[in-house]
């Protein structure tokens, strides 16, 4: 085998795919009998297609990546998300709920009745300077990093204030972006907990462009992929195996070894495999056990080890099977049921969970965010049910006290489904079923160290060029010739973008055709 990919991941599959359509023998090797990691849909429930992990899909359909592998072929087909995002109005009010459309008009109406005028207008001048931007990160999250490409991505961007009051735009918090624009406080939170979906808290600086990327919602919005978030895994391992890729389920990596001008592999089922090149997509903390079992260098292992921030864990899902969708008050299943119901109405609540987290304890009260597709995909549930997805922050992987997740799950499942109950009224009684990914079971499940959906901390300093750390960032292994690192531990970072993968193949393949001197 001239490549071996260590991982399903939707990243790994990527690059698989790339590899395998340009004439490589390559084979995946994936722990689990489910592929796709974090981006796979499960039976939970009788007749309940249930993601595992991502639900909508909002960067890969930016990148390119769909028509150069082809794969609505190999049936991949998605539903935009139009609404794209609904923030209730508060409990016990009669204020009117914000209903954000992909059609810009629609939604400055929608912000004029909720939060006024003012509002509004500041909206539509906030998605004119901000949808170019955002394009633009969009640009430099689709190939590798790198200082030159970074400034060649935003190159050209209106800058008639000069460099400087730009760059600092891009620098500030999310928060201090929101302030500047916009008085009503409804508004601001359901923007920032859009931004906070990245990881971090809008108060960190460099998250204004997080906020930023909801001004992209009005050019393309997020996708629901037809039958689940793994309906892309499964296209990409029919795209693998039509060029003659291999992928292997249920057969851990146990062991990654440099031998002569190559790498052995040695599998939990005792296969031994030998390949030049190796993609390795599990969680980088993951590639470097790998490594070290094999012998590499253990200070230098062990120096990235300390050095890469994983976080105290970002949150949790619950996933229901209910007989009704969620009945807003002020509002149709219209308006809320096809996107991202952002059920926050002031940013102190998304502080004290976060301040929480880092203290190991859990959130005061959980912040929501509800997605319920199969009001887009009905072929998810059986006839006259409906399927949702709770995803809330922030909460740690591990605990203060030091008690273990299990003590916790169920009440703070029901915690979760209250929140929900709260802004709609009667949906705690809809529920038929349900099952909760506490961030342990995430890390049991899906190898999501810390719980961390996002591998490692999406702040500032792990991004672009610096993700995991600077000397990793390059997708290459110093001293470990041959091995490439994909995956949400390295740029762009978490979410399903697949970016990554299509970056690691193309080094990866560069390396392999670099005409070798001859020995004589």
């Amino acid at each position: 085998m001239t490549v071996l990919v260590l991982g399903s991941g939707h990243n790994a599959l990527v690059a698989a795919c790339y590899l395998a359509r340009a004439g490589e023998q390559v084979e995946v090797l994936e722990r689990d009998e489910v592929p796709g990691g974090a981006v796979s849909t499960v039976e939970r429930f009788p007749g309940h297609l249930v993601d595992r992990g991502s639900s909508a899909h909002i960067m890969i359909r930016h990148t390119g990546i769909i028509e150069e592998l082809g794969l609505d072929r190999f049936g991949l087909r998605y539903i935009d998300c139009d609404p794209w995002g609904f923030a209730p109005a508060p409990p016990g009010t009669d204020l009117a709920p914000i209903v954000f459309h992909r059609d810009l008009d629609r939604t400055c109406a929608a912000i004029a009745v909720a939060c006024g005028a003012r509002d509004a207008d500041a909206y539509r001048r906030f998605v004119r300077v901000w949808g170019p931007r955002a394009q633009r990160v969009m640009r430099a999250f689709a190939g590798p990093p790198g200082p030159g490409r970074l400034l060649r991505s935003f190159w050209g961007l209106d800058a008639r204030a000069g460099g400087s009051a730009l760059s600092r735009e891009f620098l500030q918090s999310g928060d201090a972006l929101l302030d500047s624009l916009f008085d009503d406080e409804r508004l601001k939170a359901a923007l920032a907990w859009f931004g906070a979906q990245s990881g971090p808290p809008m108060s960190e600086p460099g998250t204004a462009p997080m906020v930023g990327f909801a001004a992209l919602m009005h050019t393309l919005p997020p996708g629901r992929a037809v039958g689940g978030s793994g309906a892309l895994t499964t296209a990409l391992a029919a795209r693998l195996r039509s060029d003659g890729g291999v992928l292997t389920c249920g057969d851990a990596v146990t062991e990654l070894r440099r031998d002569g001008t190559g790498w052995r592999v040695r599998t939990a089922s005792g296969r031994e495999l030998f390949a030049r090149t190796v993609i390795a997509g599990t969680h980088i903390l993951t590639t470097l056990d790998l490594l070290q079992r094999g012998g590499f260098d253990a200070g230098a292992l062990d120096d990235w080890r300390r050095r890469i921030r994983v976080g105290p864990g970002i949150g949790m899902v619950v996933r229901v099977a209910a007989n009704a969708l969620p009945c807003y008050p002020g509002a149709t299943a219209d308006d809320s049921a096809r996107g991202l119901q952002l059920l926050t109405t002031d940013r102190r609540q998304l502080r004290l969970a976060h301040g929480a987290a880092l203290a190991g304890e859990l959130p005061p009260r959980p912040v929501v965010l509800a997605m319920s597709f199969s009001a887009l995909d009905p072929s998810i549930a059986p006839a006259g049910q409906h399927q949702l997805s709770l995803w809330a922050q922030w909460h740690p992987r591990h605990l203060a006290d030091g008690s273990d997740w299990s003590a916790h799950a169920e009440r703070e499942g029901d915690r979760i489904i209250a929140e929900l109950d709260a802004a709609a009224p009667g949906f705690a009684d809809t529920v038929l079923d349900r099952f909760v990914q506490t961030p342990a079971d995430l890390e049991r499940e899906l190898g999501l160290i810390g719980g961390n959906v996002m591998h490692v901390e999406m702040s500032l300093d792990q991004m672009f060029f610096w993700r995991p750390l600077p000397e990793l960032s390059g997708q290459r292994v110093p001293d470990a010739p041959g091995v490439y690192l994909t995956g949400a531990s390295t740029h762009p970072g978490g979410g399903v973008s697949g970016a990554s993968g299509r970056s690691a193949a193309r080094l990866a393949l560069r390396d392999l055709r670099r005409p070798r001197l001859r020995r004589w």
